[in-house]
């Protein structure tokens, strides 16, 4: 499959989870990917199973130098950069009134700061290339109110908002921005792992209309369609994959 063919990515926590099947499906399509994340051991190794077109650099999301270097090690292994899936995320649950000043930083710094910082880090490379895409992956956590979400929600709403601000001034340039909205999908993350005989009990999972959670594949292929020339006409949007839980309430 090519879908993809010639474009070079840099996808944010591609160690494992969803990342993981996003790096796994930008290859299956052609492109080469750059795996940034934290965890130096599982990304290398992820990096290594998906083969030869997969690379893993080092980043903290969190801090502009980590940024710089990451980008610049992406250069130096793809010779240049087409595709920013700002991915690497925080999520708890907590109640408003008992969230702390400590935890709503740290929330903030991965993800809206980070991907904040991977705009401004990766949108040069993107110039130079003569355009490409911006994929922040958002949540439905940032489209409607859940109990116990309020920082998590908080980033994410922002998020779309540094969406639309960002693909109002990079237009010029053929820089499409757009968020990627999942719900509730199984990983490490959520800790969400269905069995399969679940999967379609809707008794199980009722705020769901398709009775289930998603899988990261299913988060993975929308990522690809994004990425690729398919949207060409796409910025500023959202695109949900939710199995119906926000369009239908």
């Amino acid at each position: 499959m090519t879908r993809l063919a010639g474009k070079r990515a840099f996808i944010t926590g591609g160690a494992q989870g969803q990342g993981a099947a996003e790096a796994r499906a930008f290859a299956r399509e052609g492109a080469q990917v750059v795996i940034a994340d934290l965890n130096e051991d599982l990304g290398r190794r992820t990096a290594d199973e998906l083969g030869a077109q997969v690379h893993f650099v080092p980043l903290d999301v969190t801090d502009k130098a980590s940024w710089s270097s990451a980008v610049s090690r992406a250069l130096d292994l793809m010779g240049g950069l087409d595709v920013l899936v700002n991915n690497a995320a925080r999520y708890w649950t907590r109640p408003v009134l008992e969230e702390t000043e400590d935890s709503l930083d740290a929330i903030f710094a991965v993800n809206l700061k980070g991907a904040y910082f991977g705009i401004q880090s990766v949108a040069p490379s993107l110039i130079d290339a003569g355009g490409g895409s911006i994929i922040n992956v958002s949540s439905v956590a940032g489209m409607v109110s859940h109990i116990d979400h309020s920082a998590y929600s908080m980033t994410k709403w922002g998020l779309r908002g540094v969406t639309r601000a960002a693909a109002a001034e990079l237009a010029k340039h053929q820089i499409r921005v757009n968020c990627l909205v999942p719900g509730a999908i199984a990983g490490p993350m959520l800790g969400l792992s269905v069995p399969e005989d679940q999967q379609h009990d809707a008794d199980t999972w009722t705020s769901v209309p398709l009775g289930r959670v998603g899988e990261p594949e299913e988060v993975a292929e929308a990522a690809v369609f994004l990425a690729s020339d398919e949207s060409s006409f796409m910025t500023a949007t959202d695109l949900v994959v939710d199995g119906g839980s926000v369009g239908v309430r």
